[in-house]
C-alpha cells in the first residue's frame, strides 16, 4: 500500500528509512479514523513486515493508546495478525484486497485459461507473478497433477510471496527494471541461501540480470530449493512494458534444466505471448 505524505507529524529516523506520515486533508467529509487505519496498514513494508505498537505510534506521531485501539480493531477485522512476540504483521484480508485489485485489472482473468492449457500441455506447475519490492507475488498458480511434483510445490498458493533474486520469475522481472531502480533494490537485498545454487553475491546477480535482459528469458536451477528447476518468460501490456512473468516449475528427478529449456521453453514463451496479446501487446511484425 503506498505511503501517504504531507507536512504533518513525522517521526525522526536515522536516515535509512523514509519517515511515515499522516496527510493533513481537511475536506468536510474526510474520515480521520479511516485515514489513521489505512496509515497503520501502510507502515508495514517488505523491509519492515513486523511492527510493535511503539513502532507504529512513533512512526505516525500518534499516542500509544490511540494506536493500540486502532490496531486491535484491525486485528478483529483480519487486516492485522498478532504474533507470539506481541508484535503485528499484515493479515490475510490485506492479501484478499490486493488480489481483488489485481483481478480488477484483468491480468489474472486473462491469464488463467492459458496457464491451465500450459499445465495440461507440459504436466508441470505454472505460475503468474508480479514484482513487489524484493518479492514476487503469485497472482495465479496452477499446480501440476504429477505426484512426483508435490515435494517441490512447497505448499505455495495464489497470494504467496517468494524472493525475487533466487526465482526465475523474480530474476526476469528484476532484469527488466530501469537500472537505477534495479540498483536500489539490489543494494537493499540480503542474499540468503535458499537452495544449493542460490546466488549470494550481488556482483554475480547483477551479471546474470544483464544476461537475462538480453535473452528476455530466465532460468533457476536449484536456487530457490533443492531439486526445483524453473524457467520464466515475460508478460507485456499494450505499452510494451513487462508487467508480469509466467514460469514452469519442475522436479529435477523428472527433467534436466537443459530439457526444460529446449523442450518446454517454446511452449512457455508461446503462452506468455498469448497472455500479452490479450492485454493488447503487439509484436513488431504485427504492427507494420
Amino acid at each position: 500500500m503506498p505511503r501517504t505524505s504531507s507536512a504533518s507529524s513525522k517521526a525522526p529516523n536515522n536516515g535509512s528509512e523514509p519517515a511515515w506520515s499522516i496527510p493533513s486533508l481537511r475536506e468536510p467529509r474526510y474520515s480521520q479514523s479511516l485515514e489513521r487505519g489505512l496509515a497503520i496498514l501502510g507502515c508495514f513494508t517488505p523491509k519492515r513486515p513486523v511492527l510493535g505498537i511503539a513502532d507504529i505510534a512513533a512512526g505516525l506521531g500518534m499516542s500509544r493508546s490511540t494506536t493500540h485501539r486502532y490496531v486491535i480493531t484491525l486485528v478483529a477485522l483480519g487486516y492485522l495478525e498478532q504474533g507470539a512476540s506481541r508484535k503485528y504483521r499484515l493479515g490475510l484480508r490485506v492479501t484478499d484486497l490486493g488480489m481483488s485489485a489485481l483481478n480488477s485489472t484483468g491480468l489474472r482473468e486473462h491469464a488463467h485459461p492459458y496457464l491451465e492449457e500450459l499445465r495440461q500441455r507440459t504436466s508441470y506447475t505454472t505460475n503468474l507473478g508480479v514484482l513487489d519490492g524484493t518479492d514476487v507475488l503469485y497472482v495465479d498458480r496452477v499446480r501440476s497433477f504429477r505426484p512426483d511434483q508435490r515435494p517441490i510445490d512447497l505448499d505455495l498458493h495464489t497470494g504467496s510471496r517468494v524472493p525475487d533474486y533466487c526465482t526465475a520469475i523474480g530474476k526476469l522481472l528484476l532484469a527488466t527494471l530501469p537500472e537505477p531502480e534495479q540498483r536500489e533494490l539490489i543494494a537493499g537485498m540480503k542474499l540468503t541461501r535458499h537452495g544449493p545454487d542460490t546466488i549470494t553475491s550481488k556482483k554475480a546477480l547483477r551479471e546474470e540480470l544483464e544476461e537475462i535482459a538480453v535473452a528476455r528469458f530466465a532460468a533457476s536451477n536449484q536456487e530457490f530449493a533443492a531439486d526445483l528447476l524453473a524457467i520464466a518468460a515475460p508478460v507485456r501490456n499494450e505499452a510494451r512494458e513487462v508487467i508480469a512473468a509466467i514460469d514452469l516449475v519442475a522436479h529435477s528427478a523428472t527433467i534436466t534444466i537443459e530439457e526444460l529449456l529446449d523442450a518446454l521453453g517454446p511452449h512457455l514463451i508461446s503462452t506468455a505471448d498469448q497472455i500479452s496479446a490479450r492485454l493488447g501487446y503487439r509484436r513488431d511484425d504485427e504492427t507494420t
